[in-house]
């Protein structure tokens, strides 16, 4: 049995609650290792970023702890507590219901037999420790994803742990980071958001470990560097990984599997499974030129079964099969779905939808419904269900590509921007609307559109949940119309757009998505609205996704920032707000007194506010929140019956006004006060009284880390914890 004062225990509790910052409880036990660490070294020790920092701490801790037997007694008794009593992360996670699976596979496959015996054969190689890996590539069209779906399919019973999917989006805008793809994956997993890791090198290795033991297939579909993928790799010996991408990339060690076009032989094969033979045997005169045309190409063909009597053209010498394609089916659309097919791609929208093709187009979201359909049936764009079974539309790159073309050679510069312009504007709506109506209590969000816009422009959503479903559904078009925005010289709406992407910050953490777009608000803020709220928020919102994502540096100067903003404004409200965000960003650094501090300089702010200014009736609340962070400091300095004093006062606000959130997360800290303080017996009532406080509330996590709590309570109690 490891000694638990040993370095390599010690190392491992710091790692561990290092690595579970990702929820209110992961914060609350890395706050009181903070303040564990100070007691056992009577001075202030900042918290350690990198592994070298975790090291030297976990060294003095061990140290200390083999010459003084008292803190050893107690350290063992804290790890056990913050430590899960020995869980590790990644070895206990509900499973999705079911198993992961693949996309539909399609009906129709021709040929591949030599890429389907390269895939069998890396898939079933004895393990090694290397990888699992296999690199499909081939140019658009050419069924390299078909391909990778299909084979997982076939060999569904290799992995019976599942198989995963994730679309990497690589050379288009939507193209995602690996901590978004590796969140995706755990998701699927059926690891909450909550147990993940925030950082994005320790969320690789907590994927490597969740996998570690697992039967599974990881399709990785539409890659675009060596560097994309590498944070997604392992070495797990019954993980098979599939890269899909355009074409081979350098520095990735993987068994190459290209896909190239259909022989002649094969595309009449296809072609056949498609149609009939009689229908084929009719276009003797036509299929020559078809299959010129289509270039062995899947997609061009699937594209061109329709019309395959028609006479056509055959291509030019260097000529894209899909772009042709594409060009085929465009001549047969009627004037209006075709206006909206080349209107549409004047950006690169990552998932159409039709209200948003409704506003670009000038139709209705039933006319526009009806011709995105029309388009997904011709494959000029690509159909996708949502979980809420809303459909989703999206271009193939080279289709998309054809679309914006012949949008600038028909429609003209002043139509292609004023269709953009209109899009834009909807976006700006509908994020303003679901922000306001997923915080409707929030002055952080801005204004929803003015009362009297059509319903038309300002969707209306039946819960908070259902307005939050809607961002976090709209994400990748939010992102995308920032930059929309500040490329068109209209920054006033991207700082709106920004703005209102506070709730996916607060209660979805898609930090490492909105990371970059919220560099762009904050930059366009300075420069176009310097010294405003607008600016403060901006800088606010920045220094909260960098805290969030342990990029504490840079989270001070954005903090920092905001406050200067906030004050040249004459915002109070905001002023103290972002006060208390940089004492929040202390309490994470272990840094207890400047914390403290803060949160004093904070609520001075707020004592000065009157009736004249904004926000004065949020006040109290805000007070009540700066008591329990006090407490929560003080708690870090040692000082439990002050902390415990602040955090009552606290405490009976919240009930006061029926916050049943706050009312549960205060008494959880004093839980955790009476628990530093190795008093289980007065923590046990408070933990059994936030349980019941969060009965029906839907925050299974914070119940779960409740529960726990009280076992180690009953364990402490009863001497065998």
């Amino acid at each position: 049995m490891l000694d638990p004062i040993s370095l390599t225990a010690v190392t491992a509790v710091l790692g561990a609650v290092g690595s579970g910052m990702a929820n209110e409880a992961g914060r609350w036990a890395w706050e009181s290792t903070g303040g564990f660490v100070r007691r056992i070294a009577g001075r202030e020790i900042p918290a350690p970023t990198a592994p070298d920092e975790l090291d030297a701490v976990a060294r003095m801790v061990s140290d200390r702890l083999r010459r003084d037997p008292r803190l050893a007694s107690s350290w063992t008794a804290f790890a056990n507590r913050v430590s899960g009593g020995g869980r590790g992360p990644g070895t206990d996670f509900a499973p999705a219901a079911g198993q992961p699976g693949l996309p539909a596979s399609i009906r129709f496959f021709t040929d591949r037999k030599e890429a389907l015996k390269s895939l069998d054969r890396e898939a079933s190689r004895r393990a090694d420790g290397t990888p699992r890996l296999a690199l499909v590539h081939g140019a658009e069209g050419m069924g390299t994803s078909t391909l990778a779906v299909h084979w997982g399919v076939r060999q569904a019973a290799m992995f019976p742990d599942g198989q995963l999917y994730a679309d990497l989006a690589g050379g288009t805008a939507a193209a995602r980071d690996a901590g978004t793809v590796l969140r995706s994956l755990l998701r699927q997993l059926g690891v909450r958001d909550e147990e993940m890791p925030t950082s994005a090198g320790e969320l690789s290795e907590f994927f490597r470990r969740c996998v570690a033991d697992r039967k599974l297939l990881i399709v990785l579909d539409h890659a675009h560097s060596a560097a994309q993928v590498r944070p997604l790799l392992t070495s797990a010996p019954a993980v098979f990984m599939i890269v899909v991408a355009r074409r081979p990339f350098p520095g990735l060690d993987a068994v190459r599997v290209p896909v190239g076009p259909l022989t002649d032989k094969d595309a009449v094969r296809l072609l056949t499974q498609l149609l009939d033979k009689p229908a084929v045997n009719a276009a003797r005169a036509t299929l020559p030129s078809v299959l010129a045309r289509c270039g062995g190409s899947p997609y061009a063909l699937r594209a061109a079964a329709p019309r395959l009597t028609e006479p056509a053209s055959g291509p030019a010498a260097d000529a894209d099969p899909v772009r042709a394609a594409a060009q085929d089916t465009y001549r047969s659309l009627e004037p209006a779905t075709a206006k909206l097919y080349r209107l549409m791609a004047v950006r690169d929208w990552p998932a159409l939808d039709a209200a948003a093709a409704a506003h670009a187009t000038g139709t209705t979201p039933e006319d526009a419904a009806r011709r995105l359909d029309e388009l997904a049936e011709g494959l000029l764009l690509e159909h996708n269900t949502t979980a809420d079974g809303q459909a989703r539309y999206h271009y193939r790159p080279a289709v998309r590509g054809h679309a914006e073309a012949v949008a600038v050679q028909e429609d003209g510069i002043a139509a292609c921007s004023a269709a953009m312009a209109r899009a834009l504007r909807w976006y700006v709506r509908l994020s303003t609307s679901a922000a306001h109506q997923a915080l409707p209590e929030s002055w952080r969000v801005p204004a929803p559109p003015a009362q009297g816009t059509p319903a038309f422009e300002t969707p209306a959503f039946e819960s908070r949940g259902e307005a939050l479903d809607a961002l976090i559904a709209e994400c990748g078009n939010l992102i995308q119309a920032v930059h929309c925005a500040e490329e068109s010289g209209d920054p006033a709406s991207a700082v709106r757009l920004c703005r209102s992407l506070w709730p996916l910050q607060l209660k979805a953490g898609r930090h490492e998505m909105l990371l970059p777009v919220l560099r762009v608000g904050a930059r366009l803020a300075d420069t176009h609205l310097p010294g405003t709220a607008d600016a403060g928020a901006l800088h606010a919102q920045l220094a909260h996704t960098l805290t969030e994502l342990r990029q504490w540096d840079e989270a001070e100067a954005e903090a920092l920032a905001a406050g200067r903003a906030e004050e040249a404004a004459g915002h109070k409200r905001g002023h103290a707000s972002a006060t208390e965000f940089l004492g929040l960003l202390r309490l994470r650094q272990w840094r207890f007194e400047e914390a403290y501090a803060c949160f004093e300089a904070a609520d001075a702010v707020l004592l000065t506010m009157g009736p004249q200014d904004e926000g004065t009736a949020d006040v109290p609340r805000a007070r009540a929140l700066l008591e329990r962070h006090r407490g929560r400091a003080l708690r870090g300095l040692g000082r439990f019956e002050e902390s415990r004093d602040r955090l009552g006062t606290a405490l009976s606000h919240f009930r006061a006004q029926g916050d049943t959130y706050n009312t549960a997360r205060t008494l959880t800290d004093l839980a955790e006060t009476w628990l530093d303080a190795s008093d289980s017996a007065a923590a046990r009532p408070l933990i059994e009284a936030a349980i019941t406080t969060l009965g029906g509330q839907s925050a299974e996590y914070h119940v779960a880390h409740l529960r726990s709590m009280r076992e180690r309570c009953t364990a402490e109690e009863r001497g065998t914890g």
